[in-house]
């Protein structure tokens, strides 16, 4: 019995001092080992109004299912709600769809398609609506972070300096073959599926 004890108590000092490097912060959240249990989103941010994305590319319609798909994953990835009255909102998301692209990657010995690569880009801003935020550019905070640390480059002799973009942009891509089936409106959808999710993951503490 005194063999056990003496075994365990080092497994008892351990556990102790791991509680006590645990640090409670004044919102109920737990800290320990540079890990915390507080949330990936502003717990401040309530809701999120969601204008239709806007379409400028000859691709039409897709702004519409791209607007769906940004609300639906917001609803179920975010503690966020999404609301059709920008007045009432604590945000709005302004999405502008701003090319598509398609490509072929390999044809076969025929010279059909093979491989085929469809792409777009999206641009965003997500705006601070809440009082006294004076319209803060949730966005422009996120392209900081993803570029801290980064050199900029030298500028060229006599260049003038360009004005600063709100805009964040999202591009994903996505690969078909048609010659399994696969078709432009399938690599679209893809397109569309990734964009929602990358734009609320973009959506997390950083922005």
């Amino acid at each position: 019995m005194a063999k056990l004890l003496t075994r365990a108590c080092p497994c008892c000092l351990i556990g102790w001092f791991a509680l006590l490097l645990a640090s409670c912060s004044g919102d109920g959240h737990f800290t320990l080992f540079g890990y915390s249990t507080q949330p990936n989103y502003d717990p401040g941010i309530r809701t999120v109004y969601v204008p239709i994305f806007q379409n400028v590319t000859y691709a039409r319609g897709l702004e519409f299912e791209l607007t769906r798909a940004v609300i639906r994953e917001i609803e179920a990835k975010t503690p966020y709600k999404t609301t059709d009255c920008r007045a009432n909102a604590d945000t709005e998301l302004i999405g502008k769809i701003v090319s598509t692209t398609k490509g072929v990657i390999t044809v076969n010995q025929l010279g059909e398609v093979r491989d085929a690569q469809a792409g777009m880009s999206v641009d965003l801003v997500w705006r601070d609506l809440r009082p006294g935020s004076t319209g803060t550019i949730l966005s422009i905070e996120r392209k900081k972070e993803e570029v801290r640390g980064e050199v900029p480059p030298a500028p060229l002799p006599d260049a003038k300096p360009l004005p600063p973009t709100p805009a964040a942009a999202v591009t994903p891509s996505a690969t078909y073959i048609p010659e399994l089936g696969g078709s432009l409106a399938a690599a679209q959808k893809q397109l569309v599926d990734r964009t929602a999710i990358q734009i609320v993951s973009m959506m997390e503490k950083g922005w």
